[in-house]
């Protein structure tokens, strides 16, 4: 190894000043491109990458507190029902629908049974509430009353026509679930 730095020594010296100059900047442009190939290209790779995997996780971590915040949320309005469920009084649906019904100033043209899906934790009833010819401010008094009812009572489904012979007044057919505890 002595012995070829020694030929390239004796080389380099017998170069003109100018050539050993160009000799010179040509070494230390090499060497220069080395050193960036080597070290400086790969460290600002990485530090690129990590900064980019750094925002990744920030916006991953503002996705999860997000979606903590909407779970928890979720989570206490369902508590909320729950409760009501446990803490309602027991009563018959078709009852309750018949006398809010009264309240209101609506006759029931129809009620029948629907079947509801089986569940381990609640017992769901259904409904279908058939109206005939009531007027708006009506409907509205009744859903009303059937969603602030003490019992806990959903409307599921709603389906409003306007009347051909009388346009004030509405053909009204809607779901009305009722739960309690199993």
């Amino acid at each position: 190894m002595s012995d070829w730095l020694a030929r390239l020594r004796t080389l380099y010296e017998g170069l003109a000043p100018r050539e050993r100059l160009l000799v010179a900047f040509a070494t230390g442009l090499i060497a220069l491109l080395l050193v960036w190939t080597a070290l400086v290209s790969p460290v600002a790779g990485a530090i690129a990458g990590s900064e980019a995997r750094a925002e990744a996780a920030r916006l991953e971590l503002e996705r999860a507190v997000r979606l903590r915040r909407d779970l928890d949320e979720i989570q206490g309005r369902l508590s909320e029902v729950e409760q009501r469920i446990r803490q309602a009084p027991g009563g018959n649906i078709f009852t309750t629908l018949e006398s809010l019904a009264r309240q209101s100033a609506v006759k029931v043209d129809s009620m029948e049974p629907q079947n509801s899906p089986a569940s381990d934790r609640y017992r769901e009833t259904k409904v279908q509430v058939v109206l005939k010819e009531v007027s708006l401010a009506q409907l509205v008094s009744y859903l009303h009353r059937i969603e602030a009812s003490r019992e806990p009572l959903s409307i599921k489904s709603l389906r409003i026509h306007t009347r051909a012979d009388k346009p004030q007044l509405l053909n009204v057919t809607f779901t009305v679930s009722s739960f309690e505890p199993v």
